[in-house]
């Protein structure tokens, strides 16, 4: 049996990032560098590596060009040998690889990393925290801001303990190395003297904020690139443990004790097998929230799959048991068969609409606001690239509103004449950045942002009326808003990617509105545009662009950039006042070298005086890295 690899969404360039899930840092033991030899010494025979010839007539056909979103065998001898074995043995290649044996999957991964699994180690410990620094500050609450809370994503100084006069005064108190990873994609929470933070090999942490020992880990099924959202409680201490919740890319969600780090209870949020989640859950009460997206976009590829029957929804847990109290479907009822393709296969529609981003809690008004990408297959219906109000208490639906029709996309249709590409041939432009519920004028407003580079405003009282509609970016498969924007008040910060780089490798004409613009909430006029430079200095993978969440902070935005450039800047002028370039190697506080790069995904933490974000993004040839940089003023 051949493997075949199936990409997975675009949004968020999901697909190399699945594919390649739990990757590896590059860094690898057992790969000696090559050295001169004397004249006379015998020249040593190549070795001969048995998993070649198996990856050459398994894996090469997608992953040396024949698949768009195929990390190339240079990617993957970059990965860590044990991260290959557990994406092939558990991981989204696993059905792909069920038709190896285990020593045949064993031989790929020799292969593709030069190295002789007999004689591999792996990175080094996690260094664990003494007893001066295991303990839990039970009076420490999680701020409830930040996805998990409140999409608006601005820190007030009582809670941060930075203003934009703070930021010069910023140093790098430590950084941490996440083991086996090349990309940091789970937003960092701080709790009770902690950080909290998922990562791409599956391991959960629960970190010492001053020194950033590990007081406890969790291994989870697959990457957690959700947000490590902490139970909260009001002033003082909670009566009893507090418990913690997330998400992994096989769809999976946790409930587990924030003191110990044991699990108390899994379940998987959706029966489809290809539901994840990539979006944070929020909570409410004893109630979780969690989104649900998928990869079957791209089981598409596959010319014999019958595309597509996956419903993007959002699911109630109860928190303390992990039952399921409700789940509200983008899509309504299940797709049924349309037609046919050229190929002879079912079309089943409609489909599709998943829920990329974290819902926004609307307690005032008893409702979970969330947003929807596109639909895969055609026709499509009205519920893609839409907002959703559902009733909190029951997940029936109040209302919607589409904001952007007939996007029936797949990743299909990056390729010519694929029979699976629906008809309507969309863009992919998902409503995928949380939707945020803001105070505008003296009136509350809920304001969406779409990969086309529109930002939209909506009346939470007129069931989601348009109130107004502004062009932010150019837009595209991978341009517009991807993860998340923030506010001030009235300041409605909006990150625009804008790649210059089509989905088929050509270039656009024009070069977008990368970077971070500031939006009058009140009436949606630009009130200035701050372009980054591109400071990419000849390196690989490297562009302008911001895809990463922004946070907010009085006076100012703080904005990490794909180039690997995290900057602030002012709100009154959009000025860079504080900026670092990540892109650099760190000596972390865990005896690995940690590795800056791009940025996508969360935005920074603040917390007491500290900033804290991860960098590193290797995926869909972004700039790989695996550190999460804890900054605190004059380094304390």
């Amino acid at each position: 049996m051949k493997l075949t690899f199936r990409s997975l969404p675009t949004f968020t360039l999901f697909a190399v990032s699945a594919t390649i899930a739990l990757l590896g840092n590059g860094k690898l033991s057992g790969t000696p560098a090559e050295a001169s030899a004397p004249a006379e010494a015998s020249v040593p025979t190549p070795k001969v590596w048995p998993g070649k010839a198996i990856f050459e007539e398994n894996c090469s056909a997608c992953h040396n060009g024949g698949s768009p979103k195929a990390p190339p065998p240079y990617l993957l001898k970059s990965m860590s040998p044990t991260t290959i074995l557990r994406i092939l043995d558990h991981g989204v290649m696993r059905d792909m690889a069920a038709g190896l044996t285990d020593l045949q999957r064993r031989q790929v991964v020799e292969y593709l990393t030069q190295t002789d699994l007999s004689s591999y180690k792996g990175p080094p410990p996690v260094r664990m925290c003494d007893a001066s620094h295991s303990t839990f500050d039970m009076t420490q609450p999680p701020p409830q801001v930040g996805w998990g809370y409140d999409n608006r994503r601005f820190v007030p100084a009582e809670t941060g303990g930075l203003t934009a006069a703070d930021l010069p005064r910023l140093k790098l108190k430590w950084a941490f190395a996440f083991p086996d990873a090349t990309q940091a994609r789970s937003q960092p929470i701080v709790a009770m003297g902690a950080i909290f933070v998922g990562s791409h090999d599956g391991t959960v942490f629960a970190l010492d904020l001053a020194t950033g020992c590990a007081r406890w880990t969790l291994t989870a099924n697959s990457e957690v690139r959700t947000a490590v959202v902490v139970e909260p409680w009001q002033a003082g201490k909670p009566p009893k443990n507090p418990k913690l919740f997330f998400g992994d890319v096989l769809g999976n969600v946790y409930g587990v004790d924030a003191l110990t780090g044991k699990q108390l209870w899994r379940v998987k949020a959706d029966s489809h097998r290809a539901a994840t989640i990539t979006g944070s859950p929020a909570i409410h009460g004893a109630t979780l929230f969690v989104p649900v997206s998928s990869l079957e976009t791209g089981s598409a590829e596959d010319k014999s799959y019958a595309c597509c029957t996956f419903r993007g929804s959002v699911v109630a847990f109860d928190t303390a048991t992990g039952k399921q109290k409700w789940q509200a479907f983008t899509v309504e009822k299940p797709a049924s068969v349309v037609g046919k393709t050229d190929a002879g296969v079912d079309i089943l529609a409609p489909s599709g609409a998943p829920v990329w981003g974290s819902p926004t809690v609307d307690a005032k008004r008893g409702l979970v606001y969330f947003g929807s990408g596109e639909n895969y297959s055609s026709p499509a219906d009205d519920n893609s690239d839409a907002i959703f109000a559902v009733d909190m208490k029951t997940g029936a639906r109040r209302w919607s509103q589409q904001l952007i029709r007939n996007d029936a996309w797949n990743n299909s249709c990056l390729y010519k004449g694929h029979p699976n590409c629906p008809t309507q041939r969309g863009m992919d432009t998902d409503i995928a950045s949380s939707p945020m519920l803001m105070n505008a004028g003296g009136k509350q407003i809920l304001v969406a942002g779409s990969k086309s580079g529109d930002v939209f405003a909506l009346d939470p009282d007129k069931n989601g009326a348009l109130l107004w509609q502004t062009k932010v970016g150019r837009g595209s498969l991978l341009g517009g808003v991807h993860f998340g924007m923030s506010s001030e008040g009235n300041a409605l910060y909006v990150p625009i990617y804008d790649s210059r780089t089509t989905p088929h490798g050509a270039t656009y004409p024009d070069a977008g509105f990368p970077g971070v613009s500031l939006i009058d909430a009140t009436n949606g006029r630009i009130v200035w545009r701050a372009k980054p430079t591109s400071d990419c200095h000849d390196r690989p993978m490297c562009e302008e662009g911001i895809s990463a969440a922004t946070t907010a902070i009085p006076g100012a935005v703080l904005a990490g950039g794909i180039n690997g450039w995290m900057r602030a800047y002012d709100r009154s002028n959009g000025n860079v006042i504080w900026e670092v370039d990540t892109a650099r190697d760190y000596k972390s506080v865990n005896g690995a070298t940690a590795t800056g790069a791009s940025m996508s995904g969360p935005g920074p933490a603040v917390y007491k005086g500290h900033l804290i974000f991860n960098s590193g993004y290797g995926f869909a040839f972004k700039m790989p890295g695996n550190a999460l940089l804890v900054y605190s003023i004059d380094g304390k």
